[in-house]
């Protein structure tokens, strides 16, 4: 009986274990169709969150509870795809690097059980079972979160809660108006002024721009209504603009503003627009187009036609929060309002918050403080003011003064609705872009190219069919900021002023930190505070020894971002990022910025890690071998790290790779490039490529560049003489790199002996002839180059050079004919030893014979600098010496000379000691606006201000600036030679000019009256820094053949650095060099 029940026992158990392993087997089978589901059903999810985002405010907590639950949901989705994606991305790169094995053995086919998975689904069996039974898991849960929905009666298909744009009218206080006086003086001109505007049409119209809550409707109400107004215009019209622009009812408004009982209804849109040209015929009109949304030229263009009918001397005032807006409808007088002062806004906080004088000096101290918090913003301080009217004691407006605005439910749409309303009306795709911006700190200066690879790293930025993700994100932060959600911009002068930097506003900010507070956290070195680890999404982590909470931190394991900022240079950097990155592996964006020494090998955990930061504060010498694991990095980005000496050897592997970002200043320090960058042929971005020699079998070669045709942008190539052939050369195909506009000529600058230096002039020279630019090359600079002639023909022809810069050359005597190039817009030229006189040749006409009438010489270019050419005694002009060139004539008597630069504004001459003088096409030039001559003595003499013989030729100039730089002579005393040191670098750097390296010499430490010889002879250069290169162990050790840099700039970091060099080094007497 006993054996009965134990052979039914060990039956039930064999059936048992028999499916189990079938459901675990099928679970393997099915995991390809799960995925599918799940990226399905992830759509589905963030739509769903989308439109709840747009139906703001959830205002109900079980809505909120709901709402959160499924965001974490949804971001659990998201890393479990990615975690699956990723495993097959590796799975490929193993396939392609391992190499067919012809003497494997044939498969011996075996008779299985038919739930047993064929070869085709063994892919990675224990990831198919790990993201099988999350899958399931995450189904389970998001199961549960749907009943719950039901259960609590949750419902968000209800109409959209709108926030309400208010209706503005031309009704003002004009008591209440507080810092605007300089505003209400220059719109009024613009109003009142007659011919002083450029008026096609009978109309002008004017903008005034801003983002909301500035002051823009009260500024518009106060010109309005303003007496010189009121008598100037014979018809006044304020309409307040509706969203979206609807043409009838803004034409019904205008109607209406003339002839209050005029019929309006069931009217079509061409009859309005008859009316209001009947309406404003022979009548001087002022129009206010009111809080303007649109963007639509065309929408625009059948009013701007029927407002022509009025008389000439007619405004149109338009207020808006988009520039785009203010171009559509044609302003051509946009004003820009800032912030008020802090002094104003308490001014307009204090007149509505306090009823009398005793109240006033109650709270003053208080108020004041709160009034700071307003930002600049007048309606900030008009809804501040208004709610401190209820309350009267200083223990409520000390609650409210401590605590965050965002965090008065109160005051919070008052307060944030002019930002609430700009940012609903976003795509959901912008509104996580800038939200995205409260992971950095107030103040911040934002660089658009950055701000684009965060958000492509977060996975904000939606594809769109034939267009590159980095176009996209690009066109999302100009509508930002066309938003007025940016400010501060920074300009690129040469690019059509296209924005490339700007910042962001402190109100701005903390709504975007009011719009991310559950999931993005800032902590400040011993600052205490709690965040939610399971909602925490992106931290920003200032680093200090004092501080206790990293244990609480690391509870956070869904960090998609963070950010480490410090300065200690004591603190154990390596275990935090070894702890870290066992814990945070969901990062998709790093930015390191401390002094850490080394990279952990755990750095392979980041596997979602698409974007990695290392800024100069970083003291890394080399990236570990498992870095190159992180198949899903999109940016590399290294900025002016001196420490790091090489690039991973596998970095081949990372094939999604985008963009490697080298902002790599240290010229005479070679950073090492692997063998096989050629193979990340996604790469958009390849900032700096450095070539090995003939003899480096692992370093890179130019050929590299061959695939890589979808860089864009700048790319610079140091090693250039390295290059010893022209099919090499050739073989990169730089000719095919359509979307690189810049490009960086890097030769070395080593001496390295009179027979070499030869060979090395013949193969500069016939490697730049041989070089096939990139087709649409609008900058070229040349640095280090060698040879005795620069003449290609591909630089000459050139169509798109707009910028040019040649530096650093010891044989050339003549400077390359540039004249004739179109487009060139701006030409530096530095360091050339050997030239001596510039005449004719440099403007293309050395042959007399050749000049035809009516030529034009440089034809667009607006800046020409010379710098450091030492031995440039003359300036020859046309047919003679640089004053007062020959007037050439043709066989009829008519004077043929052409015309010479006729778009310059400014000239800069720096430190070339022996020209004599400049030439006269040269001052006479029509836009010359800008002369500077710099420590070029002989110049300084013959042009001094008032007393110079030929002032008088440059008296016209608007703006001359004189110059030298004041040096002095400081010996150090230095104790002794420790005989490791095998060589002393000095280099003279220019670092004013944006210059890095100009000249370096290498020669043995001992044999002193070399040193000092070669350190006399650097002193003929009195202008950036003379440095000095030594490299130090931890113990100050020297290290032998390695380079320390110590600039000459002041500071207690150059202080403490020449007193450490000062114990290894004696007897070396060292003129510095002070910078102006």
């Amino acid at each position: 009986m006993a054996d009965t029940l134990l052979i039914d026992l060990f039956k039930q158990l064999a059936s048992i274990a028999v499916q189990l392993a079938k459901q675990e087997i099928n679970l393997l089978v099915g995991v390809d169709e799960e995925v599918q589901k799940l990226q399905d059903r992830l759509g589905m999810i963030k739509a769903m969150l989308d439109d709840a985002e747009e139906r703001h405010p959830v205002k109900l907590r079980t809505e909120k509870n709901w709402l959160e639950r499924l965001q974490d949901q949804f971001y659990e989705m998201d890393d479990i795809l990615d975690t699956w994606n990723t495993a097959r991305i590796r799975a490929e790169i193993e396939k392609e690097g391992k190499p067919a094995d012809t003497n494997a053995p044939a498969v011996v086919k075996k008779k299985v059980c038919s739930f047993v998975p064929s070869p085709s689904c063994c892919f990675n069996l224990p990831l198919r079972h790990d993201v099988g039974h999350m899958i399931r898991k995450l189904n389970e849960k998001l199961d549960m979160i749907f009943k719950d929905k039901a259960t609590c009666g949750i419902d968000f298909s209800r109409q959209a809660d709108v926030v309400e744009r208010p209706i503005t009218t031309s009704v003002v206080d004009v008591s209440n108006i507080i810092g605007r006086d300089i505003y209400r003086d220059e719109l009024l001109r613009n109003l009142l002024g007659v011919g002083s505007l450029e008026e096609r049409n009978s109309y002008c119209v004017i903008s005034l721009v801003g983002m909301g809550g500035i002051g823009k409707t009260t500024l518009a109400q106060l010109a309005y209504n303003h007496p010189d107004v009121l008598a100037h215009f014979q018809q006044r019209m304020w309409v307040c603009v509706s969203d979206p622009f609807d043409q009838c009812e803004v034409a019904k408004a205008i109607i209406k503003e003339v002839d209050p009982k005029h019929p309006l209804d069931d009217i079509k849109l061409q009859t309005l627009l008859c009316e209001i040209q009947k309406l404003i015929k022979e009548k001087k009109y002022f129009l206010v187009l009111d809080d303007v949304w649109m963007e639509d030229s065309q929408k625009w263009e059948p009013l701007k036609l029927a407002l022509k009918n009025g008389v000439h001397g007619s405004r149109i005032l338009v207020t808006t929060r988009k520039h785009r807006a203010s171009e559509v409808m044609g302003s051509v007088l946009p004003i820009n309002l800032e912030v008020l002062s802090d002094k104003d806004c308490w001014s307009i906080f204090s007149k509505i918050a306090f009823s009398n004088e005793k109240q006033l000096k109650y709270l003053e101290d208080i108020g004041r403080k709160l009034a700071s918090k307003c930002k600049g913003l007048p309606l900030a301080a008009k809804t501040l003011g208004s709610l401190m009217q209820t309350k009267r004691s200083r223990e409520l407006w000390n609650k409210i003064l401590n605590s965050h605005m965002w965090e008065f439910e109160d005051i919070e749409e008052g307060l944030l609705a002019p930002l609430l309303l700009s940012y609903y009306e976003l795509p959901s795709t912008m509104r996580h872009c800038f939200s995205y911006c409260a992971v950095f700190a107030k103040d911040y200066l934002f660089s658009r190219d950055q701000l684009v690879l965060h958000w492509m790293a977060q996975g904000y930025i939606e594809t769109k069919a034939d267009m590159e993700l980095e176009v996209i994100a690009e066109e999302y932060f100009g509508k930002l900021a066309m938003r007025s959600f940016f400010q501060d911009f920074e300009k690129d002068e040469y690019n059509d002023d296209e924005i490339i930097g700007c910042k962001m506003h402190d109100i701005v900010h903390d709504f975007a930190q009011f719009m991310t507070k559950n999931e993005s956290f800032e902590i400040d070195g011993d600052k205490k505070l709690q965040i939610d680890c399971q909602s925490a999404r992106h931290l920003r982590l200032k680093i200090s020894k004092e501080m206790q909470c990293l244990e609480s931190i690391y509870r956070a394991k869904n960090l998609r971002t963070l950010y480490l900022l410090s300065h200690e240079m004591d603190y154990e950097f390596e275990m935090l990022l070894s702890n870290s990155f066992h814990h945070f592996k969901c990062l998709r964006t790093l930015i390191l910025d401390c002094p850490i020494k080394k990279l952990p090998d755990a750095v392979e955990n980041l596997i979602h890690l698409r974007c990695l930061f290392i800024s100069e504060n970083v003291r890394i010498v080399e990236f570990p071998e498992t870095f190159c694991n992180l198949c899903n990095l999109q940016t590399l980005k290294i900025e002016n790290s001196f420490y790091l000496e090489k690039l991973p050897r596998e970095m081949s592997k990372q094939i999604n790779l985008r963009h490697l970002i080298l902002n790599y200043r240290y010229l005479w320090k070679k950073l090492v490039f692997p063998k096989g960058i050629g193979k990340l042929i996604g790469l958009r971005t390849l900032s700096e490529l450095n070539i090995g020699d003939k003899d480096d079998r692992e370093g890179c070669k130019i050929g590299e560049l061959k695939d890589l045709n979808q860089l864009r942008g700048s790319l610079t190539i140091h090693g250039m003489e390295n290059v010893v052939n022209v099919d090499e050369l050739q073989s990169a195909q730089l000719k095919d790199k359509i979307h690189l506009r810049d490009l960086v000529l890097g030769f070395g600058f080593e001496y390295l002996g009179v027979d070499e230096d030869i060979r090395r002039m013949e193969n500069d020279v016939k490697v730049l002839n041989a070089l096939e630019p990139p087709p649409n090359l609008q900058y070229l600079e040349i640095q280090g180059y060698m040879g005795n002639t620069i003449y290609p023909n591909w630089m000459m022809s050139s169509t798109t050079l707009k910028k040019l810069r040649l530096w650093i050359n010891k044989n050339l005597e003549h400077l390359p004919s540039l004249g004739q190039l179109p487009f060139l817009e701006v030409l530096d030229i530095a360091s050339l030893r050997n030239v001596k006189k510039v005449g004719d040749e440099f403007l293309g006409m050395e042959d007399s014979k050749n000049k035809k009438d009516h030529d034009i010489i440089f034809p667009n270019l607006k800046s020409l600098k010379f710098a450091y050419l030492e031995n440039w005694e003359e300036w020859i002009g046309m047919g003679g010496t640089g004053e007062g060139e020959e007037e050439e004539e043709n066989d009829n008597g008519i004077v043929t000379n052409p015309i010479i630069m006729p778009r310059l504004q400014s000239l800069e001459i720096r430190q070339c000691r022996k020209l004599k003088s400049l030439p006269d096409y040269l001052l006479t030039a029509p836009s010359l606006k800008e002369l500077v001559i710099f420590n070029s003595q002989l110049l300084e003499k013959r042009y001094q201000r008032g007393t110079g013989e030929n002032w008088h030729k440059i008296s016209h100039i608007s703006n001359i600036k004189f110059g030298k730089v004041p040096h002095s002579e400081k010996s150090l005393s230095l104790s002794q030679i420790k005989h490791q040191m095998l060589h002393l670098e000095i280099e003279m750097l220019m670092a004013r000019e944006g210059f890095d390296g100009v000249w370096e010499w290498d020669f043995p430490i001992t044999g002193q009256p070399c040193i000092e010889q070669q350190v006399d002879y650097l002193n003929l250069v009195q202008k950036g820094f003379i440095a000095l290169y030594a490299n130090f162990d931890e113990d100050l050790c020297l290290i032998p053949e390695s380079t320390f840099y110590l600039e000459g700039a002041s500071g207690e970091f150059r202080n403490k650095l020449l007193q450490d060099v000062s114990l290894y080094i004696s007897n070396i007497k060292v003129k510095e060099v002070l910078e102006c």
